[in-house]
């Protein structure tokens, strides 16, 4: 009787042990993890696509990898260190890195497709599932569109140029940009205000992008064009478009005189001549010339002529300006604006200082009327002093 309740007693000892080492084991098979942030994605035809997974496990072990109910003629492999691998040793509490590439066949059809990833460990085993879903995506496209692509200045002016940078595919790109152009020229890349002319910009797919182009000159440019090529690149596709810089001719004028001097003398109640100097140190001429002044009120100012038909590149043209002072105006210095203005052109202007002198003849006459009047004064202290 003592043996038969040993051994029921042994039996209950032993069960109970059994039990309480049943959840651990099952906790510990349940830790081994395999996953990837992205299990449900949108594919092409024929398209290679790479999913980054993550293995951990609550304990350091090998896990082998594979791939079950892969779709016929799909081909997948591991990758890790730049190698194809088929396991992976993975550290207690880190999770290990793998790359899954998985490439669908060109003669794959349309459609929803599952399988799953599998990681065993020694005595657990971990499966994730993948859905892809094939479809006809549109191919890899960048275009460029503007509406602008010949920008006219002048020699020493910045051309400015704005473009959109389309992504007419299905994919995001990361898109590097570069500038073929003639060394006379340096070429800068804006987009939202900031500077990318060394940095790739990212154009999400079915977007596109608005790029600042401008192309400084180095130095003073010869009239004519000076085209460059700007070219989009991604690691798949390119695209390329032409602009050109065009240097047209400009006059640049200047008013003076033949000696350079912006001065002059004008006597009141008379007509005083000013002989100017219209000079176009330009390289183009500039046409249909309108020459105007600004003078004091009750002033009056004539210009002979008042248009100039053409003062021609590097040449001058001789312009009379007849200055009359206002009979009220008195001695002292005045300014007269003198403005010329080409047809298509900015204008110039200059301003003389006119001295303002009295006639010499009535200076001769008040000298003779004082000389007349101490003459009068002479006598009479004379002749009464006598007395």
């Amino acid at each position: 009787m003592l043996r038969i309740r040993f051994a029921l007693l042994f039996v209950l000892l032993f069960g109970l042990l059994f039990n309480a080492a049943a959840p651990v084991r099952a906790q510990e098979a349940s830790g081994l993890t395999i996953s990837t942030a992205y299990p449900s994605m949108v594919v092409g035809i024929g398209e290679t696509v790479t999913l980054n997974m993550d293995i951990r496990s609550p304990v350091s072990q090998r896990v082998n990898l594979s791939v079950s109910n892969l779709p016929a003629d799909w081909t997948a492999e591991f990758r890790g260190g730049g190698r194809i691998i088929s396991s992976v040793y993975v550290t207690e509490g880190n999770a290990s890195k793998v790359e899954l590439r998985v490439t669908t066949p060109k003669t794959a059809s349309a459609g929803q497709y599952s399988f799953k990833v599998v990681a065993q460990g020694q005595n657990e085993r971990a499966e994730f599932p993948l859905e892809f879903t094939i479809k006809e995506k549109a191919p890899a496209r960048l275009s460029f569109e503007t509406e602008f692509p010949t920008i006219r200045g002048g020699s020493e002016a910045a051309f400015n140029f704005s473009l959109t940078l389309k992504n007419e595919g299905d994919d995001d790109l990361t898109v590097s940009l570069l500038a073929d152009a003639p060394r006379e020229l340096a070429v800068t890349f804006k987009s939202a205000g900031k500077d990318i002319t060394n940095l790739p910009t990212d154009v999400k797919a079915g977007s596109s992008v608005r790029i600042d182009i401008t192309a400084t000159p180095l130095t003073s440019l010869a009239v004519g064009k000076y085209p460059f090529t700007v070219t989009a690149q991604s690691d798949t596709v390119t695209t390329a478009i032409e602009l050109t810089a065009e240097v047209v001719g400009q006059p640049q004028l200047s008013i003076t005189t033949p000696d350079g001097r912006l001065s002059g003398t004008a006597y009141i109640n008379r007509d005083n001549q000013i002989k100017l100097i219209l000079r176009n140190a330009g390289n183009s001429p500039a046409a249909g010339v309108k020459l105007t002044a600004s003078a004091p009120t009750g002033w009056t100012v004539t210009l002979n002529p008042e248009t100039v038909v053409e003062v021609p590149a590097g040449g001058e043209v001789e312009v009379i300006a007849n200055i009359k002072p206002s009979d009220k105006a008195i001695s002292g210095d005045y300014i007269v604006t003198f403005r010329a203005q080409p047809n298509q052109s900015a204008s110039k202007s200059a301003d003389f200082r006119i001295t303002v002198q009295t006639s010499t003849l009535w200076g001769a006459v008040g000298i003779g009327l004082i000389a007349v009047a101490v003459a009068i004064v002479g006598m009479a202290v004379s002749r009464f002093g006598r007395r």
